[in-house]
């Protein structure tokens, strides 16, 4: 379905029982929306009703030029406007990579949206500062955001030879086609460039803006993930003042959705499971 909030259209996937308790799916990069797809049935399954969203940049209705478009604050107040018009007070919220930083900021900005936050791969911004000033391992496990904030050279550089360093990028998904899946939907003009805006427009300011979450929350991290250390992972702990757990799983990379979509519904469902019981 598509959705119009905030002048633009934005592409949702449902599913699941109408009546049952909403979940909002935020993706991250460079991925879309299907990127959940290896979730969903577990949760339509237990009577949720999901919407997984195309986000800014992501759905082509939804492609501002400007690279301040793609601040943090703007993508929270997209997902808020996304449940307005969904007609959706409050929702389960998971989210992963630049997903989980927009639903950080979403939980900790309108906790009344938010029923639980299951973030995934990428912890709390203050958490990634941290680790950013004091562990040199994750400074280097994040310096290829130097590339990809450059404009027009990160698109030279990952579209080059029909994406072959996209595809490359993309490995831990899956198969070959699982791989296109994601990467060739990058090739069409202008799908690249605004999503590296979300780079680009990322700041020190906008990321120690979102403040500690008191929302009940789940930050799932992968031991393999090679964007993000254990020094990030570990210091999510004290942004959170709402009940908190820690899942790590062991063995698996960035892409927790596709790889390991057993163990990562597990945990959301054991996030989500207190709070209905009590609705």
């Amino acid at each position: 379905m598509r959705i119009e909030a905030r002048g633009l259209t934005f592409d949702v996937r449902t599913g699941g029982p109408e009546d049952g308790a909403p979940v909002l799916l935020l993706h991250g990069f460079p991925q879309h929306a299907g990127e959940w797809d290896a979730v969903t049935p577990a949760l339509h399954a237990a009577g949720l009703r999901t919407y997984a969203l195309d986000q800014r940049g992501y759905s082509p209705g939804a492609r501002p030029d400007a690279v301040e478009a793609y601040r943090i604050p703007e993508l929270v107040a997209d997902a808020a406007a996304v449940l307005d018009a969904l007609g959706v007070t409050a929702a389960h919220l998971v989210g992963h990579d630049w997903g989980a930083i927009v639903a950080w900021g979403l939980a900790a900005a309108h906790p009344q949206r938010v029923r639980t936050l299951t973030a995934v791969s990428v912890p709390h911004p203050a958490a990634m500062g941290h680790a950013l000033a004091t562990d040199p391992r994750q400074k280097a496990k994040s310096a290829y955001m130097a590339l990809f904030r450059m404009p027009g050279k990160a698109e030279k550089v990952l579209l080059a030879m029909r994406g072959a360093a996209l595809r490359r990028l993309l490995r831990g998904v899956g198969d070959e086609a699982t791989v296109a899946r994601y990467a060739d939907p990058m090739r069409e003009p202008g799908a690249l460039t605004a999503a590296l805006n979300w780079y680009r427009a990322m700041s020190g300011s906008d990321m120690k803006a979102v403040g500690p979450v008191a929302v009940p929350t789940t930050y799932v991290w992968s031991e393999k993930d090679v964007a993000i250390g254990r020094t990030a992972a570990e210091a999510c702990a004290a942004r959170v003042t709402g009940d908190y757990r820690f899942v790590v799983l062991p063995g698996v990379s960035h892409w927790i959705p596709d790889e390991a979509p057993g163990p990562f519904v597990e945990a959301i469902l054991a996030r989500i499971a207190g709070t209905e019981e009590e609705a």
